[in-house]
């Protein structure tokens, strides 16, 4: 017991690893170069800072793959879903948080556990010996970025990320927005009113994407490629696809009724959602950007309602690193050249909040379990997490790997359940009860 774990990185995997292992009894030291060495994403030093949505995508355990991680979470004892549930938003069937206060949350229930002590140091190099977890993300500094080259003797992969603006509230027009989630969504009136909605008729739509095309954008620094990734595309390359491909993403106009005009059906629709408690700023939903600055004010403000917008934060378009895992780690996500060493979170090439924090649980109760000469079992592919970890470390096919949100397709299938779009409901609910029975009983084996 005298044998520490050090954890490389203070964000949602970095956290979540630190307080499973520390819940086990090992003593630990997480190491952040925030706030003394900063990026251009993070605002302040506070671990488990949210730098892009403020929102974990669905709560629904029985229909959602990443609602059934969060349940998985919640099994486990997560901090970081326990953080998200004390510091809620209204988001309809999705869970959203008010990001300072549950980073904060986070930080202060971290450093007060008697396991646990921070430095605010930055690493640079890949220790000789020891129990080490890096959980540095997708802004891996870049001496650190080199030295794992250097290790791995391979060229990290990249791709780009992109954040969505915020608004201030208060300069929403709301004789022009209404508040209404889709399909009125939610158990409570303030579920069912989470989102703030401003509709488009044919003619601003169209005014709209026009004005997308010809914004101007980001350039790229030389050598730099824009390859995304699909779950975070930037809303020009969306309309660069094609005219139409807003109105079925981000501005689809289905499941909402405009109460200034219930006669006229929207054309297309803008979300906004709550991005604190107070209600004072609100995200857009899904309008993640590469134009600049003075671009974005000009497009977003011919947004109905968002004439006179003011914008607490202005997108941003960022570089991505992360592992080619499917060859560097082995399955309990430790660095094959470096045993002792064990990667989670975004750099492993998960994608999302709560698949980054999913692999830092594993991480940190694989690490503790190692320094109290225990083995765990197997972990089930049937469950999400399992199916995740599965899939990053030699699941998928390493000459084209690329960041994997948790989903269905990953699972191994259910047999006797029906195929296609009609059977997709009981066959959902089959992969959600299996892989709870299954992820019960790996947590009971495992201590």
């Amino acid at each position: 017991m005298t044998e520490t774990l050090h954890i490389v990185g203070g964000g949602m995997a970095g956290a979540e690893a630190a307080w499973q292992a520390a819940q086990a009894g090992i003593d630990v030291v997480i190491h952040e170069m925030r706030p003394g060495t900063g990026t251009f994403a993070h605002k302040s030093g506070d671990l488990a800072e949210m730098v892009c949505s403020n929102s974990f995508r669905s709560d629904d355990d029985e229909q959602n793959a990443v609602g059934l991680l969060h349940w998985e979470m919640r099994a486990a004892g997560s901090l970081i879903m326990e953080m998200a549930d004390t510091h809620r938003l209204p988001a309809g069937g999705a869970l959203a948080v008010d990001r300072e206060a549950f980073s904060q949350g986070v930080t202060n229930r971290l450093m007060s556990h008697p396991k646990i002590s921070r430095e605010d140091t930055e690493i640079t190099s890949l220790p000789e010996e020891g129990h080490w977890i890096f959980a540095t993300g997708p802004l891996t500094s870049d001496a650190l970025g080199q030295a794992i080259r250097a290790e791995t003797g391979a060229e990290a992969l990249a791709f780009f990320d992109a954040i969505a603006p915020i608004v201030h509230f208060d300069s929403i027009d709301l004789t022009k927005a209404w508040f209404q989630s889709r399909y009125d969504k939610g158990e409570t009136e303030a579920e069912r009113t989470a989102y703030l909605n401003c509709p488009m008729d044919r003619a601003q739509y169209e005014a709209f994407i026009d004005a997308l095309l010809a914004a101007e954008k980001t350039a790229f620094h030389e050598g730099e490629t824009a390859g995304y990734f699909d779950g975070c595309l930037p809303i020009e390359v969306m309309a660069e696809r094609g005219r139409e491909t807003l109105r079925h993403g981000p501005m689809k106009p289905v499941g909402l009724t405009n109460p200034h005009a219930p006669e006229v059906k929207s054309h297309a629709i803008v979300q906004l959602r709550r991005d604190n408690a107070l209600g004072t700023l609100y995200n857009i939903v899904g309008f993640q950007t590469k134009m600049k600055y003075g671009a974005q004010t000009d497009v977003f403000r011919m947004i109905p309602g968002l004439e006179n917008a003011r914008f607490a934060r202005l997108g941003g378009i960022h570089r991505n690193t992360f592992l080619n895992s499917p060859t560097l780690l082995d399955a309990e996500l430790r660095l094959k050249s470096r045993p002792h060493i064990r990667f989670a979170g975004q750099i492993t090439g998960v994608e999302g909040y709560v698949e980054s924090s999913a692999m830092g649980l594993l991480a940190g109760r694989l690490s503790a379990a190692a320094i109290l000469g225990r083995a765990l079992p197997a972990l089930p592919a049937t469950t999400a997490t399992g199916a995740l970890v599965t899939h990053i470390t030699g699941g998928a096919e390493a000459k084209t790997f690329q960041p994997m949100n948790v989903n269905f397709g990953l699972f191994p299938p259910v047999e006797g359940l029906k195929g296609g779009r009609r059977g997709r409901r009981d066959r959902y609910k089959g992969y959600t009860d299996r892989a709870k029975a299954d992820w019960t009983g790996w947590l009971g084996a495992a201590g």
